[in-house]
């Protein structure tokens, strides 16, 4: 059943549904079945080229609020057959935005349930001629979503943050006005990914649907990235994968790809490689396999940002699809052989790990690193470009090289940026503070990851999948569970590590033995022990070595930090202040720097980049060492504390401004970084006063 029409059971039912995944989470949490995992198709990022064209969608739309009370009444009254405006009165909506914050309406903002998008569109007539495809790509609508083409279901896709398409070439009236609709529903339950739950709550004037959920950002919600038309040739390019590896100064790509047809054996492929600078480096040529090795003489090898003086280089891959060379056929030209057109950057590099190390080109990396959010004024999680080329910008202004997309798929325009700068990603899918372990939430949890590793598999930056942020790691079932997903995720990559940011206790955990590497959140002197900044080194390092010890496999920090009210200065450091974080800071570089020594503590990531919107709502669960079986141990400060505006963990505003933990964060990720003191920013101390020696120097000379 569709979660747009979940919100109409009765309360009633959400509890039986507990009590019957409480259930099978006891009984049968060791028999999860496997094998009827959904796969995707296709979904290449859209582009133009000699063979195609696209038309984006992006824009002012009309838009429409259900009832809470009535959600699927636009399906019954079939609003998708006729301009909304038929049916009730519409405001304008951007497309790509969140919706929740562009009014001034706290319905809006939080509303619970399904809301309606159209807008009106013209094809191009040239595009009827000859025997092109047309497709609609969405590259994210939150949460659940139907899509209608003049009255006509196109598709449906259910997990946000991810992308879905549809052939809609005999749907589409050519050189004439078309009409797109779109119903996008914002419910989370306990089968989706991420989990959430709706409740009727009485109110001054009646009942209303209320969401909660455990993570903590907001649940923001519309259509959150570009909408395209793009065309494709009758046989064409439907989908690529590639494999990178390089010996000495030889560099290696196979690639496999998959076209629209089973009929390849009149068919070859031209793959060429071009360098940074456009320079046509390598070919190679495939028949009806289409498969094969590109081999790079010179190779300029994809390296993370401060670790070679070129990082993030990348060459370009160009794809051509033809009909193979005839002898019988000697009067066809280059032009009438070619069917189509493909072109995508590559960076090659290797990875490697064991049971301390994380390599990439067979040299060891420590991660620099934060856990991030899209997240911003008034767009929300809407795609923007100008705030992605900022937040680049601030990442290599402070050393970074690399971040952790928590707690979901970011934007592939994002991925692009990463590639580019050189910025390493542990790519995260949707699920957050998994709990109440069933099949189904299984099966949507596999297609997440299934989603998010067919989207993002070439990209160089992605250096490991993440798995899940905080699931709820010492529950009965959680073995069974993340031992079948963690088991999906290697058959799907086997080439990167996976792991997930744990935030149990250790001995409590059932999840960290199924990774390869061990992540783990804890925030010492904030929801533990807040306010004593002589709490922290010993016990971060105490609980590495717990985690190396149990599982002999490297170990990271994921999550640390402290919230902070930007411009709030106290001496001695209290709680809150702009003071405080970076004594929080300090005191765990100095737990890492210890572990270091060690040989198997590889990376530290800071929470947060910037600060992000949270729900009105007390503070959300967190784990820390305690009883796994008091749930308010083991996810204590339930009501700690309360959000001011939001998490304020940032070390940049939320219009990404510094506080004074970026200058202190700034200093430490610069002097880590492998290019050496030559390469550190002119700026990154400011004079104070000449060194010690210049003093000596000066006196001696008095």
């Amino acid at each position: 059943m569709d979660s747009f029409l979940l919100p109409f059971l009765p309360v009633v039912t959400f509890a039986v549904m507990g009590m019957i995944g409480c259930f099978v989470n006891v009984v049968f949490g060791a028999m999860y079945t496997s094998g009827n995992e959904s796969s995707t198709e296709g979904l290449l990022y859209p582009i133009e080229s000699e063979t195609r064209e696209l038309k984006k969608l992006d824009g002012m739309w009309n838009f429409v609020r259900s009832d809470s009370n009535s959600p699927s009444q636009g399906i019954r009254e079939k609003w998708y057959m006729d301009d909304l405006a038929r049916f009730r009165k519409t405001i304008g909506m951007p497309v790509p935005s969140s919706y929740n914050d562009i009014t001034e309406d706290a319905a809006l903002r939080d509303h619970v349930g399904t809301v309606w998008y159209d807008r009106k569109f013209f094809v191009p007539k040239a595009w009827s001629k000859g025997d092109d495809r047309v497709f609609i790509r969405f590259g994210s609508v939150h949460y659940d979503t139907i899509v209608w083409i003049n009255g006509v279901q196109v598709t449906k896709h259910e997990i946000g943050h991810l992308p879905f398409e549809a052939d809609v070439t005999n749907v589409l009236k050519y050189g004439a006005e078309n009409r797109i609709t779109v119903l996008c529903d914002n419910v989370l339950l306990q089968v989706t990914i991420p989990q959430g739950k709706v409740d009727n709550q009485p109110i001054d004037n009646g009942v209303e649907l209320v969401q909660s959920y455990t993570f903590d950002f907001f649940n923001y919600a519309g259509i959150h990235r570009s909408v395209v038309l793009y065309t494709v040739p009758q046989v064409y390019i439907k989908d690529v994968a590639i494999h990178t590896s390089y010996e000495g100064d030889e560099g290696r790509i196979d690639y496999q790809v998959t076209i629209s047809t089973n009929e390849t054996e009149n068919l070859q492929l031209a793959v060429k490689l071009y360098d940074r600078n456009g320079t046509h480096v390598s070919t190679d040529v495939s028949e009806a396999k289409l498969q094969g090795t590109v081999v790079i003489p010179q190779v300029k090898l994809w390296w993370p940002y401060l670790m070679d003086p070129e990082p993030g280089y990348l060459y370009t891959m160009e794809i051509t699809l033809g009909k193979a060379q005839s002898n019988e056929a000697p009067t066809e030209t280059k032009e009438d052989t070619v069917l189509d057109v493909y072109r995508m950057k590559v960076g090659i590099r290797t990875l490697r790990w064991n049971n301390s190390s994380f390599l990439i080109n067979e040299k060891p990396i420590y991660f620099r690193g934060f856990g991030r959010h899209e997240d911003s004024d008034i767009r929300g999680k809407g795609l923007d470009l100008a705030l992605l080329t900022k937040d680049f910008n601030l990442l290599k202004w402070v050393g970074a090289n690399a971040y952790r997309t928590s707690h979901y798929p970011y934007s592939e325009e994002s991925m692009q940026f990463a590639d580019e700068h050189g910025i390493m990603i542990i790519d995260e899918c949707p699920s957050v503070d998994t709990e109440n372990y069933s099949q189904i939430l299984l099966e949507k949890h596999k297609s997440s990851i299934e989603q998010l590793i067919h989207r993002d598999r070439n990209h160089p930056s992605v250096v490991m999948w993440s798995i899940a942020n905080e699931p709820r790691t010492g529950k009965l079932g959680a073995d069974a569970y993340f031992a079948a997903v963690a088991q999906y995720t290697k058959k799907l990559d086997p080439t990167r590590p996976i792991t997930a940011a744990i935030a149990v206790n250790v001995n409590d955990d059932l999840a960290a033995q199924h990774l390869d590497i061990v992540s783990f959140n804890r925030y010492n002197a904030w929801y533990a022990n807040a306010g004593k900044l002589n709490m922290i080194t010993n016990r971060v390092i105490e609980e590495a070595e717990a985690w190396n010890k149990k599982h002999n496999k490297p170990v990271l920090m994921s999550e640390y930090g402290a919230d902070t009210q930007e411009g709030l200065h106290t001496l001695p450091a209290y709680i809150w202040s702009e003071d405080y974080q970076t004594r929080v800071f300090s005191q765990h570089f100095k737990a890492f720097d210890a572990l270091r020594k060690q040989n198997f503590f590889i990376g530290e990531f800071v929470w947060n980049f910037a600060d992000f919107k949270t729900a009105q709502s007390k503070d959300k669960f967190h784990h820390n060492a305690g009883d796994a079986d008091n749930e308010a141990n083991d996810f204590p400060y339930l009501t700690a504390y309360t959000r001011v505006g939001g998490n304020k963990k940032g070390i940049f505003t939320r219009n990404r401004q510094p506080k004074a933990a970026a200058y202190l964060l700034r200093q430490r990720y610069h002097a880590l970084g492998e290019l050496g003191k030559s390469f550190l920013p002119e700026d990154l101390f400011l004079y104070t006063a000449p060194d010690t020696n210049q003093l000596v120097n000066e006196r001696t000379e008095l």
